[in-house]
């Protein structure tokens, strides 16, 4: 009998589910978009009633054209976006709408942190910088200003552990998920700090038990099977970060082995085995040897979301189009608009910081900006200037890392979301100076989650297979001449951006 394994990925805009059987074929797939709200400036929300109606829809789909029998599910695991906050009660029921990684107001608490704890202690304690956007800072500002919701919280769970506690009633954290509550967590000693969260004020109860991915924590409950079509007594492992999750589906499991994706987010990760830990960056425990690895991932918040925001709000004639054209969406209708402009934009530059900006410059203020813009410049000028704006953004951090001399196995395998765009990873490809490789399978990181699935139930020994089974295609040489011209545009991006940072801030006080 064939073992077959499920795994589910919740991202910042959407939810993907894949069913796999134990050679790797991908027999079962689904994707589900779901709406991101900003009912204030700086606040970026989901409804969190979705995540569990998209799950049962996914879940029924994958097992219904894979055309299997559910108790032939041998195990499952779930990933997220990081940072995501999904505050429940006792009962397992939400409070309030979820935080997603976009979200940007607590901005006073940092101020707190830094004023009554210091960067630096936490930068120790951590691993990673004091900023607005991991889990523990949401919920000092949720005491602060909902102090009456923030009472009823039992738990304070990532998407993933949200996604976990439905199918199995355990309240559950990652040791990887737990380096994005960020402040009290030691990375290093895979702990949070008690006498820190005392300092600070907040309740340590509500933050759940903490797991290794690979860990069982449950089975599928009666009442999870028949809402998701599933079987009971399913074994459900702790799961595993989004980004971690789409590594080991492209095969991106050794030291120096790095990733880029281009989701909502636009960011890279590298593999590493020490714990120098760049004050700039965003650090992590990785999912293989989690005990002695980590994973550094640069982040540009607007990434592939820059591509989203002008589709939805200015390509109302690529959608309506694509409906009629056989496997055209409207992405690829704007990218072709794209490929037919130089590199350079002809002297347009866009600044993607539509959410603020983080590694490397930590900008909560900071906004998008088109720089440049003429009577000779079309929609298509537009969208190529985005994707070279989020290259750039990308590529500052990718400066600083390289520079450390930290080892790095080129190419850069590229994987999820805008990179299915050839226009979009040669341009990477050119302001990288590296060479690129496609990952050929695109389903994306709910395959990885099957796998640690598997690894997790014992239907494979290890993540070799992993390696195994990745393959690459379409490898990208950069074009020295591009390099050098957008060089010179990124160097006028830096400046720009140096130039009016301090007019950020005076813009996010009149928005106040």
């Amino acid at each position: 009998m064939a073992n077959y394994l499920l795994g589910m990925d919740y991202g910042t805009g959407g939810a993907k589910g894949c069913v796999i059987d134990d050679e790797g074929n991908v027999l079962g797939y689904g994707f589900e978009e779901y709406p991101i709200l900003n009912p204030k400036p700086g606040w970026s929300e989901h409804d969190p009633a979705l995540y569990w109606a998209i799950a049962c829809r996914i879940t029924k789909g994958c097992v219904a054209q894979a055309g299997i029998d559910p108790k032939a599910i041998r195990g499952i695991a779930v990933s997220s976006a990081l940072p995501s906050l999904v505050m429940v009660d006792k009962a397992g029921n939400p409070i309030n709408n979820a935080y997603n990684l976009m979200d940007r107001r607590a901005t006073a608490e940092v101020d707190w942190l830094k004023a009554h704890i210091g960067e630096d202690r936490i930068f120790k304690i951590s691993g990673n910088r004091l900023e607005d956007h991991p889990c523990i800072v949401k919920l000092m500002w949720e005491r602060n200003n909902r102090p009456e919701s923030y009472k009823k919280i039992h738990k304070a769970l990532t998407i993933e552990g949200y996604i976990t506690q439905k199918l199995t009633g355990a309240f559950t954290l990652l040791h990887g998920s737990a380096a994005l509550y960020g402040v009290a967590y030691n990375l290093v000693e895979r702990r949070f700090d008690g006498k820190l969260l005392d300092e600070i004020g907040l309740r340590a109860d509500i933050l759940p038990e903490l797991y290794d991915c690979e860990t069982l924590i449950g089975e599928v409950t009666p009442e999870a099977a028949a809402a998701t079509g599933l079987a009971p007594g399913i074994p459900v492992c702790a799961g595993q970060v989004d980004f971690n999750a789409s590594c080991v589906a492209s095969g991106v499991i050794h030291e120096g082995d790095i990733q880029s994706n281009l989701g909502t987010c636009g960011n890279f990760g590298i593999i590493h085995k020490d714990a120098n830990f760049m004050f700039e960056m965003i650090a992590l425990g990785f999912t293989v040897d989690p005990t002695n690895t980590f994973i550094t991932i640069p982040t540009t918040t607007t990434g592939g979301q820059s591509i989203r925001y002008l589709r939805d709000t200015f390509g109302q004639a690529e959608m309506q189009a694509a409906e009629s054209l056989p496997d055209t969406d409207a992405y690829d209708l704007l990218n072709q608009q794209a490929e037919k402009v130089a590199p350079g934009s002809e002297g347009l530059i866009v600044l993607p910081f539509l959410m603020g900006e983080r590694t490397p410059i930590w900008d909560v203020d900071a906004r998008g900006c088109i720089f440049g813009l003429s009577l000779n410049h079309t929609k298509g000028h537009v969208v190529r200037a985005t994707m070279e704006g989020v290259a750039y953004a990308m590529y500052d951090s990718f400066r600083m890392i390289k520079d450390t001399g930290r080892k790095i196995n080129f190419p850069i395998v590229m994987h999820e979301g805008g990179a299915k765009s050839s226009l979009w990873r040669q341009i990477i490809t050119d302001v990288f100076d590296t060479p690129t490789v496609l990952t050929k399978r695109r389903t994306g990181a709910p395959f990885g989650d099957a796998i640690l699935a598997g690894v997790a139930t014992g239907v494979f020994p290890d993540f070799s297979v992993s390696k195994a089974w990745a393959e690459y295609v379409e490898q990208m040489e950069p074009n020295a001449e591009n390099h050098e011209r957008y060089m010179a545009y990124f160097q006028v991006y830096k400046d720009l951006y140096e130039h009016v940072k301090g007019d950020y801030k005076a813009l996010a006080g009149l928005r106040e």
